[in-house]
């Protein structure tokens, strides 16, 4: 990781390439207990409900690939595509706020019209 990026962004990718490759115990120390996370499904709070709701879908993961990041000392933005069995594409974005070295807030983003199409 360069430590000449912008501490918000050096965050968003160290937490994003932990759990894309399945490790949510690293992914987990980027996480702020009161974690706030709006995602499609509705509001999820707490960093023990905010992995229950991620951790499955990481370890479903058969790859990921990093579209692009941009980030300040505050606030990231990560957009990416992950595989999985169920389908080969499933685009997906996250902007955090990160708060003392950690993930406070999150809205994630991903296309849920791969899965739809899913028999």
């Amino acid at each position: 990781m360069d430590q000449t990026e912008p501490a918000a962004l050096r965050v968003a990718l160290a937490y994003h390439e932990a759990w894309t490759g399945k490790d949510m115990d690293t992914a987990m120390k980027y996480i702020a207990e009161d974690i706030v996370c709006d995602a499609p499904a509705g509001r999820i709070e707490g960093a023990a409900a905010y992995r229950a709701f991620l951790g499955p879908f990481a370890e479903s993961l058969t790859g990921s690939a990093m579209i692009a990041a941009y980030g300040d000392e505050e606030r990231a933005l990560v957009m990416y595509d992950t595989a999985s069995p169920r389908v080969a594409s499933a685009p997906g974005a996250e902007c955090v706020t990160v708060v003392d070295g950690r993930i406070a807030y999150s809205r994630f983003l991903f296309d849920r019209l791969p899965f739809a199409r899913r028999p």
